[in-house]
């Protein structure tokens, strides 16, 4: 428990400071598997007594980063300001009571918590993490920001650092992070946690998992499980404690910039963002002219990208769900709705195959890649057949199959590629048929249809007699405007620097 005279001088001094503005802000809230039945294993092994046999105070005492520190973290996320006056009250009134001979944790955890995440879990989820460690290492992300957290919360750390305290220099070093959420909320926190290197700042800290939504891919890809154990209470203690020790591996994150002819509307997801002009790779040049003038929209993605039919129906049940929110009451609910507008929307039963709307991909689409160890662009072609395109980054897709499979020796050798790894600085090209060839890729029957495999990617589509294509990120789908007379671009880079997972196994 936080003491009276640690939060009585960070009181103290927000109050000379500013006590107008003290009193108007929000306090901080609590200061790859390789089917979906994996989902169903993984609940059930989280119902053995495994997690009793872990002592509260033990793990309190190896994950709890000291009161004086947690606390300045929290003033300097409050003011926006790594100089905080109240965070600097507390390193003086520590020190001046001996903190220079504070013990740092064993592996001092901060948690990012989606509240609004798991249903009913989300909620109980956070008090229960508040009971295992100290309050303030806790982050509601509906409170706190993780750029926040990045820029004043470790600031805070690294100036106490400068200023002699080993403690938490030590803590910094040390510091993991979890993330309670859905793969979004993760990828949103590795985002923000990849600044540190831009800036310098390093140790990154590495990152695991809770599962709080509905694929958790990320989660599954490195051990973490695919969806919230039933005997959770015990299961977030074992979670906690295997952490700090936990083997660390690398993910590949990917940036894509979307570029296209000025004037047309664009409803952007959340992980697209409408930025400067960013001229695309001169070692590869387009054909025919450019327009005078082109929007760009760029974004990072952990996962997936794909365009076609499969982002058609994502697209469609996304805003039917948002329209008739009543309608989507659960995980199977929302399964039988996604099966029945894929299926209106001609994904599985296609009534006119002359029909632009529902011809293959050929028609509007050219792939360049660049492969393995090559530094030279390529045009790969796209089968007849094929609807949907995706560049798959993690083994994990759609709730844990792996559309790409375990591909033998002798194959990969035939077609050029080399085992998929999240961090082999590939993307692995697939393309889906149709919905019944999509539903036995997923029931793992067989393999999607392989394309290729690339380290870098551009997608070029040219209207024609289309209107609009449908893509989606990470599971973000959008409606994407397509001209007649000019080329829309899509074109994805590696991100030089790797995410640090913590593993779950």
């Amino acid at each position: 428990m936080d003491s009276p005279r640690m939060k009585a001088a960070a009181s103290s001094a927000r109050d000379t400071t500013n006590s107008s503005s003290a009193t108007s802000r929000q306090p901080l809230a609590g200061a790859a598997t390789s089917s979906g039945r994996s989902s169903v294993i993984e609940s059930l092994k989280g119902c053995t007594l495994a997690g009793i046999r872990i002592p509260k105070e033990e793990l309190r005492k190896k994950i709890t980063i000291p009161e004086y520190l947690r606390i300045a973290m929290k003033e300097s996320i409050f003011a926006k300001d790594v100089n905080a006056p109240a965070a600097k009250v507390l390193f003086d009134a520590a020190h001046a009571a001996g903190a220079e001979a504070s013990t740092p944790p064993e592996g001092p955890l901060i948690v990012f918590i989606n509240s609004k995440s798991g249903g009913r879990h989300g909620p109980e989820l956070k008090d229960r993490l508040q009971c295992l460690m100290g309050e303030e290492q806790v982050y509601d992300l509906s409170l706190v920001k993780p750029h926040e957290f990045v820029q004043y919360g470790l600031g805070c750390l690294e100036k106490f650092s400068t200023l002699g305290d080993s403690c938490a220099n030590e803590v910094r070093q040390k510091l993991r992070v979890v993330v309670a959420g859905g793969d979004g909320t993760v990828g949103w926190v590795l985002g923000c946690l990849g600044e540190l290197h831009k800036q310098g700042r390093n140790p990154v800290p590495a990152t695991a998992i809770i599962p709080l939504g509905t694929g958790n891919d990320l989660s599954r890809s490195f051990g973490w499980g695919g969806s919230f154990p039933f005997n959770w209470k015990s299961a977030i203690k074992r979670t906690l404690d295997s952490v700090p020790n936990g083997p660390t591996c690398r993910l590949d994150s990917w940036n894509l910039v979307l570029s296209m002819p000025a004037g047309e509307a664009l409803e952007t997801p959340y992980s697209l963002k409408q930025c400067e002009e960013i001229a695309l790779d001169e070692g590869l040049e387009v054909e025919g002219e450019l327009p005078e003038m082109m929007s760009c929209y760029q974004g990072v993605f952990y996962n997936y990208f794909s365009i076609g039919m499969d982002a058609q129906v994502a697209y469609g049940f996304h805003h039917l769900r948002n329209e008739k929110p009543y309608l989507a009451q659960g995980p199977l609910s929302n399964k039988l709705i996604y099966s029945g507008y894929s299926c209106k929307q001609g994904w599985f039963f296609t009534p006119c195959s002359s029909d632009p709307s529902l011809r293959g991909l050929k028609n509007i689409l050219r792939i360049h890649i660049k492969k393995v160890n090559c530094s030279d662009w390529e045009q790969i072609p796209i089968p007849a057949s094929v609807r949907s395109v995706v560049a798959l980054n993690l083994p994990s897709y759609g709730s844990g199959r792996n559309p790409w499979g375990n591909l033998k020796p002798d194959y990969l050798e035939k077609k050029g590629f080399v085992e998929a790894h999240a961090d082999d600085g590939l993307l692995e090209i697939f393309g889906l048929k149709h919905g019944w060839h999509a539903s036995m890729v997923m029931a793992e029957v067989i393999s999607a249809k392989h394309i290729a495999q690339a380290s870098a990617i551009r997608f070029e589509l040219r209207g024609g007699e289309w209107k609009e294509a449908f893509m989606q990120m990470d599971g973000e789908p959008w409606k994407q405007p397509i001209n007649q007379d000019f080329s829309t671009f899509v074109e994805m880079k590696r991100v030089p620097f790797q995410s640090v997972m913590v593993h779950g196994d």
